[in-house]
């Protein structure tokens, strides 16, 4: 419980410090979920600006990802690129782990 409680806390903070819709977005990093590791592997996949996710596809993303650097990521990281994609087309902030159990339902990996 205290774990999950944490989690939250956490997420409200970093909530705060980042765009609270995609019109708010002036960088990658602004964006909910999004830190520096995850704003260099977006730079591999070619994109640098947070207009560069819209219309993207997560799941396409990763693959790329793991192509281009011959690894297979974890998957929270494809869970982060749903959560980003999402939130620079209108959805609201989510943490990026609310996207696993839809991940693991649709057999994305």
């Amino acid at each position: 419980m205290f774990i999950g409680w944490a989690s939250s806390v956490w997420f409200c903070y970093a909530l705060k410090v980042k765009a609270k819709t995609f019109k708010d977005v002036l960088h990658l990093k602004d964006i909910p979920n999004i830190g520096p590791a995850m704003v260099e592997d977006f730079k591999i996949l070619g994109i640098t600006e947070p207009k560069h996710l819209k219309r993207k596809n997560g799941l396409r993303l990763y693959k790329q990802l793991c192509k281009k650097t011959g690894v297979r990521h974890d998957p929270c990281v494809l869970d982060t690129f749903l959560a980003a994609v999402d939130f620079m087309n209108g959805a609201p902030a989510k943490p990026w782990w609310k996207y696993t159990e839809n991940r693991k339902k649709q057999k994305l990996l």
